[in-house]
């Protein structure tokens, strides 16, 4: 597994005047970390401070709340020994990732093995480890849960609505209602303690209202199974809390206010059951920057008034999700006229294209070998980099 490059970070001047003005200039710490140390592009820079403070806010909004970072986002060594030091809980999607945070220090009763797609061996050896919360949708993963972790407690995923969300995950994952009574009746039966309800409205999702409906329909599930003796404890409300791309996004105060709200109405105030967030984009996402340079201009061969501009970064250098997000981009030459763009990777594969129907503009000055930098990208980039296609390497990442 390809190992991230830590470096500390590079010092900050002290006089306001003296603090970067420029394209980064939200970004002081990686605008230095980029001036100091000069790395090859392309690369992505995370500032840590970022990633803590992201998960602080979170906690607020949502207080009582257990904090399970997905790790998936971005699993860096840094940004898990960042989250050990928080005391945060992690969702885990396979048993790599499971070892990646007991080695960074994790206690393994702080770990949810929540993908509901598992071999059996992993399930066992994450299981040896000390690992007891897992999740499924099926009653063929519970049967392989019940015999390779014996005596686990055990979420079952319901399907909800993944209406404004920019990423949809509805499709692949979760089950019924009716299917999950059915899982969690049977699984006292095969030596497992039905424990939870979990759900997941989408990522990067826009809409603060979509947590209702799924935690009223789940406590109403919850309630009918507490009528059989089968007493649920914990309810995981999943991620989807956005990272600040082109559109707008609702405060986090906001998520919290909602789900709060929706929480005292499907419970009442004080008898919550343990409730449970899977934060990932959230965390990481606007932490970072990735750094690329031009490589090439070119007029479109249809409109002359557009531009094709060519990074040194592309999808196969982990950005495979402009196809619904939209990266903010900013240059050193922002402020001169702009002019319409489609903006492509390096590689010899015609999907390399990120942005080409989407409205962007670039300065008209803009030049090969000029700097471009996309924000936001902390998350769902290195982790999609991962062999180097064309021969280009994948992405290589800093922390600060």
């Amino acid at each position: 597994m390809k190992k991230s490059t830590l470096y500390a970070a590079a010092p900050i001047p002290a006089a306001p005047e003296q603090l970067p003005t420029g394209p980064l200039k939200d970004f002081p710490k990686l605008a230095a970390f980029f001036e100091a140390r000069q790395p090859e592009t392309p690369c992505l820079a995370v500032d840590t401070d970022i990633v803590e403070a992201q998960y602080k806010a979170l906690v607020a909004a949502v207080p009582d709340a257990l904090c399970f970072y997905a790790i998936k986002a971005n699993p860096a060594r840094p940004i898990l020994d960042r989250m050990v030091k928080l005391g945060a809980n992690y969702d885990c999607a396979s048993l790599n990732e499971i070892l990646m945070v007991l080695e960074a220090g994790a206690s393994p009763a702080n770990v949810l093995f929540g993908n509901t797609i598992k071999k059996a061996g992993e399930i066992a050896e994450a299981h040896r480890h000390g690992v007891m919360k897992y999740a499924c949708d099926s009653l063929v993963e519970l049967e392989k849960i019940a015999k390779n972790a014996p005596g686990a407690k055990v979420f079952c995923r319901i399907i909800v609505s993944n209406s404004g969300a920019a990423w949809p995950l509805s499709k692949k994952f979760g089950c019924t209602e009716d299917m999950a009574r059915e899982i969690l009746r049977k699984a006292p039966g095969l030596g497992l303690v039905p424990y939870g309800i979990s759900f997941h409205v989408g990522s990067q999702q826009m809409d603060v209202t979509q947590w209702r409906d799924p935690i009223l329909r789940a406590a109403g599930l919850m309630r009918e199974l507490a009528q059989e003796g089968i007493r649920l404890k914990a309810l995981n409300l999943g991620g989807g809390f956005p990272a600040r791309y082109r559109q707008p996004i609702p405060a986090v105060e906001a998520y919290g206010q909602a789900i709060v709200g929706a929480l005292n109405e499907a419970f009442g105030e004080h008898f919550w059951p343990e409730v449970m967030l899977e934060p990932g984009r959230y965390i990481c996402g606007d932490a970072g920057v990735i750094q690329a340079e031009v490589v090439l201009i070119s007029p479109d061969a249809e409109d002359p008034n557009k531009r094709w501009v060519y990074l040194d970064a592309g999808k196969f250098s982990g950005l495979i999700e402009p196809e619904s997000i939209e990266y903010r981009i900013v240059t050193e030459k922002d402020g001169d006229p702009m002019g319409p763009v489609v903006i492509a990777g390096p590689t010899c594969d015609s999907v390399d294209v990120l942005y080409e129907n989407a409205g962007y503009e670039l300065p008209l000055t803009l030049a090969v070998g000029d700097k471009v930098y996309l924000l936001s990208t902390g998350a769902y980039t290195t982790t999609y980099s991962a062999i180097a296609f064309n021969g280009f390497p994948p992405l290589k990442d800093y922390y600060v």
